[in-house]
């Protein structure tokens, strides 16, 4: 042997290739190789394929709460199958907490963040899988677009939904807290009560007890594929979930070994079968934002159109607190996300792949679906059609967004006077002093992307709308959005928003408004030639932001402009 290869041989060799060979192969890799040793690391383990554990856990967002002790178990089952585990954390906004507020301003643009930390930790280390350890509303999203982009092989382990409370025999989750805050407003309970009722609400940590975004987000990791069986419903403190995160650890050592990658898996047909279950089970309309992202980093553009066609094809089966009764937690224990696929049938596509090795149609086949009444057949649904309700008019013109499921039937239509706000604060004001007026169309503006900026969610003004009884007579459209946890007749997302001379930024007191969810329409009764004559010499004047809302108005006017041209 020759000198040459005498010395070639002290360096590390693998069989295959893999990214983290550019850190640690290679005679001029010492200065790497030699941080590496100083946490610790023997010349051995270099060898393994190194994974990221990516943990959002922190001490404030209860869904956060318990990954910490999670990320443990995935970080033995990586060590258990030969993978070397590195962990790290990205950020988490708590929506709850930041609801009704100007930090709501900062859920939405979390998300980028989130995508773009991640992006740099993966690329920057040259790791070669990862686990992604999600929670709350914003993280998972940020966690399924920075998967997307970087496409290393990889496992999700949702936290869990936390137990649900209970008061007088009532199940608790955090808008009906909320809607008691109403009830306290309208003066149906004391602060006596209502103080009882905000302490035994949340008994456990964990992502909220409701089909919110959080858990609707859960569900919708699952049913693309990239989490085990039964994961998004699995509460944070049961064993089960321990087993699940040391699976995945051990699991996604097998898919780097196999280079099977995330866009191997999520297509134009599991992102359908993803937001049909979403559609199935009332899920937060807040997966119009987060699906498009999803779609759009998987290159596989899913229009608004699109999701209203595959809602209005697919049955209502599961009816989840806030749409529902049933809280999020009996899902699991009626058989979780695969039995919806197992219901569902033919509605889903089976050959899809699936991180643990199973299709989509073998994970229905094994099932086991044991209550059939708070999951339904399909051909017994509590709907013909989904949660989801795109509406469009001369209010929308570009499109507007209702959950259905959570709407009465009596305001599936509707008509009424306009009452002006020109943001939240100003809503909840009224609704507060029992000053809005039963059966107009509240119209909260300059919420939107750009005009919040962050789309803000309006939940605080939609729990005080039922709580108080507004939601039985009142509806309200507004250029921000929902939280999962919004039921009545609400309509966000109105497009375009006031911040770019959308219809709603003209609207007036008074102003007849029609809405109709069986036809999708959603109208201002005023005339175009009196349009026009409101928009003449109008401008928008931004108000001035810097930091992360400066750079979010940006990139939101960088997306709208790029839309604009295709």
């Amino acid at each position: 042997m020759s000198s040459n290869e005498q010395k070639e041989t002290k360096w590390i060799e693998r069989d295959r290739s893999y990214p983290s060979d550019e850190i640690v192969c290679g005679c001029d890799r010492g200065g790497q190789r030699a941080l590496l040793y100083s946490l610790g690391i023997e010349k051995e383990e270099l060898k393994r394929p190194f994974i990221a554990v990516v943990n959002s856990w922190n001490e404030i967002v209860p869904g956060c709460a318990p990954l910490k002790e999670i990320g443990e178990f995935v970080k033995k089952g990586v060590l258990e199958n030969g993978g070397l585990p590195f962990e790290f954390c990205t950020i988490g906004v708590c929506d709850g907490i930041a609801q009704g507020h100007r930090g709501m301003a900062y859920s939405l643009p979390s998300r980028e963040i989130i995508a773009d930390s991640i992006e740099i930790m993966l690329r920057a280390h040259c790791f070669d899988g990862a686990v992604f350890l999600g929670s709350c509303d914003k993280i998972t999203p940020g966690m399924l677009l920075a998967a997307l982009r970087v496409n290393i092989p990889c496992v999700f382990v949702q936290s869990g939904p936390m137990w649900n409370g209970c008061h007088k025999e009532q199940a608790l989750s955090l808008p009906s807290l909320r809607e008691f805050t109403g009830k306290y407003f309208a003066g149906a309970i004391d602060g006596d009560e209502l103080d009882l009722i905000e302490r035994v609400t949340m008994p456990t940590t964990g992502s909220c007890a409701m089909m919110g975004t959080a858990n609707s987000m859960s569900c919708v990791v699952e049913a693309l594929g990239l989490a085990y069986p039964m994961s998004a419903t699995t509460p944070p403190f049961f064993a089960q979930k321990r087993r699940e995160a040391r699976r995945a650890g051990a699991r996604v050592v097998e898919l780097v070994k196999q280079n099977i990658r995330p866009l191997d898996i999520v297509n134009a047909k599991s992102i359908e079968n993803a937001l049909r279950v979403g559609y199935a089970t009332g899920s937060s309309t807040n997966l119009v934002l987060h699906m498009q992202a999803v779609a759009q980093e998987a290159d596989c553009p899913v229009t608004l159109a699109d999701m209203d066609a595959f809602s209005s094809s697919t049955p209502y089966i599961s009816r989840l607190h806030p749409s529902g009764t049933t809280p999020f937690n009996a899902l699991h224990e009626a058989g979780g996300v695969p039995a919806i696929f197992q219901s569902l049938g033919d509605l889903i596509d089976g050959e899809q792949r699936s991180v643990s090795g199973l299709t989509i149609r073998q994970i229905a086949d094994a099932a086991d679906w044991a209550d059939r009444e708070i999951i339904r057949p399909k051909e017994n649904p509590f709907a013909p059609e989904g949660g989801l309700r795109v509406l469009w008019g001369s209010l929308a013109p570009e499109g507007a967004v209702i959950k259905r499921s959570g709407v009465v039937k009596g305001m599936w239509v509707h008509r009424g006077p306009a009452r002006v706000f020109e943001n939240m604060e100003e809503a909840v004001v009224c609704v507060e002093a029992g000053t809005v007026e039963k059966g107009c169309v509240m119209v909260i503006r300059n919420e939107g992307p750009i005009g919040g900026p962050g789309m803000r969610e309006m939940q605080l003004v939609t729990t005080l709308m039922v709580g108080t009884g507004l939601s039985d007579t009142t509806a309200l459209v507004t250029d921000g959005r929902f939280s999962g946890a919004t039921r009545g007749p609400c309509i966000g997302h109105i497009a375009p928003e006031a911040a770019e001379g959308g219809p709603i930024a003209f609207v007036r007191d008074g102003d007849m408004i029609s809405i109709d969810l069986y036809k999708g329409m959603l109208e201002l009764e005023v005339s175009d030639e009196e349009l026009a004559r409101r928009k003449e010499g109008w401008t928008y004047v931004q108000k001035e932001y810097d930091g992360v809302l400066g750079s979010f108005i940006e990139m939101m006017r960088r997306v709208r402009r790029k839309n604009a041209r295709k």
